[in-house]
């Protein structure tokens, strides 16, 4: 999708920090990083949001999170790291293409805040 922000990303349209690539995953840095370590993994096809990928294919939603994972043990958050999937408007999405957010490098607590 040409208006896509996550899509002109994965292909190169808009500049981005890379963190870690697959075949089907792209995964950069916030620019507006809520914790020391923050970056977001994308699938590289476009789907709105978890339900949409999910329902089209889940082992994608699978290779999503495996990317999570492979980020937070090479960003070195061994001591824990959270995963944020928000989903939709009254669930925060800010950007229609499905993303996981890997946040760490500090204490999180619940509440955020």
């Amino acid at each position: 999708m040409s208006d896509c922000l996550f899509c002109r990303i994965v292909a190169g349209d808009v500049p981005s920090t890379r963190v870690h690539e697959t075949e089907r995953t792209f995964a950069f840095r916030d620019v507006t990083p809520q914790s020391p370590t923050h970056v977001l993994v994308v699938p590289k096809a476009h789907h709105a949001d978890v339900g949409a990928l999910s329902d089209a294919d889940p082992a994608l939603l699978a290779d999503v999170l495996a990317a999570a994972v492979a980020v937070a043990r090479s960003e070195g958050l061994d001591g824990g790291f959270r995963l944020v999937a928000n989903t939709g408007a009254d669930g925060g999405q800010t950007v229609s293409h499905v993303h996981v957010h890997v946040l760490g490098g500090r204490g999180m607590t619940w509440p955020p805040g």
